[in-house]
């Protein structure tokens, strides 16, 4: 369904930030881009969504292509009705729009309406939290309820494909395993398909087929959730165990320790 090609990423025509990555999403596949802060996921997924140029950010070699279709050079409101859906880092929620109001806005591009009130009670059904809320202003909303209504604001939408930037962020543990619960019922029910972007791993690996780990603006591993989870590097690198399974203080991790069968 998605194909990123080998693109680079500069910022301000110097800074560059991705450096040549590729990545394949697959028609209701659930797919995990992790990495560290700054390692380039959010900038992969604003390539992606088209809003780079938004930010003083271009794709100055590769592409992105979408069903098929190359979309690197179409705008954010033309790839959005081609039916990818992003829900941004921080929510990015209307403060002054209420929670179903809030809704309503993600479904401005459908013109199937007729079953507007349908998806509607189907999204409440999701995320029951938001049913007794609805009239009430987003800004009052708990950090959690805030990234309940971002998710439930993208599926009013009824994406094909739905790119989640760091759902766990600022949330409680139990928040993120009930989020994770129902964005793994959203793929499996809905049949969307989902690239997720994190920085908890160990969330993302439970819930997603496949994965991807960058550093540094690169693609450093690929592989099938489960072949990823038993890997020595990302077992000590990002889950924070060591070979006997004990937990290792991110503060004594030594990226340049990588072993060498990691990509460069």
């Amino acid at each position: 369904m998605l194909m990123v090609n080998n693109i680079q990423v500069v910022y301000n025509d110097v800074i560059m930030v991705l450096k040549g990555i590729s990545l394949r999403v697959q028609e209701h596949a659930l797919v995990a881009l992790l990495g560290s802060n700054g390692a380039g996921k959010s900038t992969t997924m604003k390539a992606v969504t088209g809003i780079l140029k938004l930010q003083n950010g271009e794709i100055a070699e590769g592409s992105v292509e979408f069903m098929g279709e190359r979309i690197d050079k179409k705008n954010p409101d033309q790839i959005v009705k081609m039916g990818i859906s992003m829900v941004p880092e921080g929510r990015r929620i209307f403060d002054d729009l209420d929670v179903s109001e809030n809704l309503m806005v993600g479904a401005h591009t459908r013109r199937d309406r007729r079953n507007l009130r349908e998806d509607y009670k189907k999204v409440l059904g999701y995320f029951s939290n938001l049913e007794h809320l609805q009239k009430t202003r987003s800004l009052f909303l708990s950090g959690g309820e805030q990234q309940m209504l971002a998710i439930g604001r993208s599926l009013m939408g009824k994406p094909k494909l739905m790119l989640l930037d760091e759902p766990s962020l600022g949330l409680a543990p139990l928040l993120v395993k009930e989020i994770f619960g129902i964005i793994t019922s959203i793929n499996k029910e809905e049949k969307t398909t989902i690239l997720l972007v994190e920085q908890n791993a160990r969330a993302a690996l439970d819930c997603c087929d496949y994965g991807y780990i960058m550093e540094n603006g690169k693609i450093v591993l690929d592989d099938e959730t489960s072949n990823l989870m038993q890997n020595e590097d990302v077992k000590e690198f990002y889950l924070g165990m060591t070979k006997d399974e004990d937990r290792k203080s991110y503060a004594e991790v030594k990226h340049y320790k990588r072993r060498k069968r990691w990509l460069s």
